[in-house]
């Protein structure tokens, strides 16, 4: 079986009470595009979750989990 990468956005944000709404506009996203990330119907580029970990003043890695084998 093959490791899945999958974001903890959703829960970052609610661990810092903020909502999608609110990081769609730091980003300047769309807030569909930020429902899919914490969905994880999609995933935001490195960068993109760089930014994010920033926003939230949390490290990158809290951001994702490896799930599989």
């Amino acid at each position: 079986m093959e490791n899945h990468v999958l974001n903890r956005i959703k829960v970052v944000l609610c661990e810092k009470n903020k909502t999608a709404k609110w990081l769609a506009k730091e980003l300047g996203k769309d807030p569909t595009t930020i429902s899919k990330w914490c969905t994880n119907q999609s995933q935001p580029s490195i960068e993109i979750l760089i930014k994010i970990s920033e926003l939230l003043n949390v490290d990158y890695t809290e951001l994702i989990r490896v799930e599989g084998k």
